[in-house]
């Protein structure tokens, strides 16, 4: 039996699953659920429909209960607390009665490119194509008709915290994914938002862009509380109770650094699983604008440099249940869960240049590598030896090479130092390789914990923990240091010397043959 009043739960909605993580007073895991899930290309355009959306929480939810019933012998009526995060980003409308406008938009998409453009050069500050503000500038140069209509815009993590709380908030670090956000005036920047409303005057809108955003609070205030109508929306068995308050809705980034504890100057965090980032706090902002890197918030509000990757793993996975499929055909019995550390595994073995292979995973357009359109690349020298082991090192080496391009961006031209890395994500899983191949990678330290594999909606459950149980003037920072990773068990992977002699070979190639990954796009 546990006292589940004093447990806090986190639900994250990521890009191909929903997490739900029940965490106790210590901070650690208790029961977990979740819900497997897809985004659908319709009409060229990358979506999840609301069906989708509630059926997955609720099927994630109703996971969670179960696993608290065989673990603890009790029903899940009520909590501390509850945090709902989700894929930044995107593209959620509704008209005045609560009506979906257009279908969910997700920040895999790379439809946005004028709009993004346009606002950054207006706003000398770059605006990614996965923003909020860059998809509906984009439905206006479209024409499209519904964005007269537009009575709210969010994101998913918003969309969800309102159903459940009727409360229309953000946490900041989804709004700083939404629009450029002021530290100073702890909202979305005034004098930007003026020149949004004056580019589109004449297109005789009854809205202003601050009147359609949510609110938005930092870490730590409360966000609403769970409504009658709330929790039977979530607990489709009239279980869960109404009350629980809830923290600020945050983005995927904001959790992953509250998952590593990075929410300092000079630490950064990476999160690598079907997409992955990394995040850097700064020291302070950016000189320059750059299109390769977003500037970012921490849930705080201090300003992160964030090098985004719309594939990390999607293509090594494809490539694992390929050969699954080889073992099966064979008459192996071994299962995926068997089959993907076994694969990881194998690819430490292989040459530290991946004896002449390159990877290019991109299931989408990648900026940071200057590719609008997704064509995944796999490509040899003739004399490579086609193993295994090169193959599947080749493919980890290319699920992070996005990211190294970022930062070799970040050191070159703003000289961001980084004394911290930590990694999270399921790329992190397996004990030894992923956190080994980023070291190598980057050239850098890069510690895990054991939470390695939680990700967001523990860090989720983390920031509703510090809303119900900070001490008064106690910091998210002094929070997340003191009190929840002062003991955490730390494992560190050294850059080896010639895994990093042979990533420098293989980003080099890397480079050189980007252009082929462009040139594919012509592809249909």
């Amino acid at each position: 039996m546990i006292d589940l009043e004093s447990t806090v739960l986190g639900i994250e909605f990521g890009s191909t699953r929903i997490k739900a993580v029940l965490i106790g007073p210590d901070h650690k895991p208790l029961a977990s659920g979740s819900h497997a899930w897809e985004n659908r290309l319709e009409d060229g355009v990358w979506v999840y429909s609301l069906e989708d959306v509630h059926g997955g929480l609720r099927s994630c939810y109703r996971s969670l209960a179960e696993d608290v019933r065989a673990r603890y012998g009790q029903p899940l009526r009520r909590v501390a607390a509850i945090g709902i995060s989700g894929m930044m980003h995107g593209y959620l409308v509704f008209d005045g009665k609560g009506r979906q406008l257009a279908p969910f938009r997700t920040w895999r998409n790379t439809i946005t490119g004028p709009a993004a453009a346009a606002l950054t050069e207006l706003f000398h500050f770059n605006i990614p194509q996965r923003w909020s503000v860059a998809h509906l500038y984009q439905a206006i140069l479209n024409g499209e008709e519904h964005v007269g209509r537009i009575a709210s815009l969010t994101t998913l993590s918003g969309y969800i915290h309102r159903r459940l709380t009727g409360q229309d908030v953000v946490g900041v670090g989804e709004a700083s994914g939404m629009f450029p956000y002021d530290r100073r005036a702890g909202d979305f920047d005034g004098t930007r938002l003026a020149q949004f409303d004056a580019l589109t005057a004449d297109r005789g809108y009854p809205w202003k862009l601050r009147d359609i955003f949510p609110q938005v609070l930092p870490a730590g205030e409360s966000a609403g509380t769970l409504t009658a109508e709330g929790a039977a929306f979530l607990d489709e068995t009239g279980t869960l109770e109404p009350g629980i308050p809830l923290c600020p809705p945050e983005g995927d980034a904001g959790t992953g650094m509250a998952a590593t504890g990075c929410v300092l100057p000079r630490t950064g965090s990476v999160s690598a699983g079907t997409s992955a980032f990394s995040l850097l706090v700064l020291e302070k902002e950016l000189t320059g604008c750059y299109p390769e890197i977003d500037v970012v918030a921490t849930p705080a509000g201090r300003p992160v440099a964030m090098a985004h990757a719309n594939t990390c793993t999607s293509d090594a996975d494809a490539w694992i249940r390929l050969l699954a499929e080889a073992v099966a055909a064979a008459g192996g019995h071994a299962g995926l869960d068997e089959l993907f550390p076994l694969f990881y595994r194998k690819a430490m073995e292989g040459a530290p240049d991946c004896g002449g292979m390159l990877s290019y995973n991109f299931f989408s357009g990648e900026p940071v590598a200057r590719a609008e359109t997704g064509r995944p690349l796999f490509l040899r020298l003739p004399d490579s030896p086609l193993t295994l082991a090169n193959f599947m090192r080749a493919q980890l080496y290319g699920a992070v090479a996005t990211l190294r391009l970022g930062m070799d961006l970040l050191e070159e031209k703003e000289h961001v130092q980084i004394d911290r890395l930590l990694g999270h994500g399921g790329f992190f899983k397996t004990p030894g390789v992923g956190a080994q191949i980023l070291a190598d990678a980057l050239a850098k330290p890069v510690s895990t914990m054991e939470t390695a594999g939680e990700g967001g909606p523990w860090g989720m459950a983390l920031l509703a923990a510090y809303m119900v149980r900070r001490r008064p003037g106690e910091s998210l920072e002094d929070y997340l240091t003191d009190r929840v990773f002062a003991g955490a068990s730390r494992t560190v992977c050294q850059p080896d010397p010639a895994g990093a002699a042979g990533y420098a070979k293989y980003i080099e190639r890397y480079r050189a043959c980007l252009e082929a990954e462009r040139a594919a796009a012509a592809l249909q």
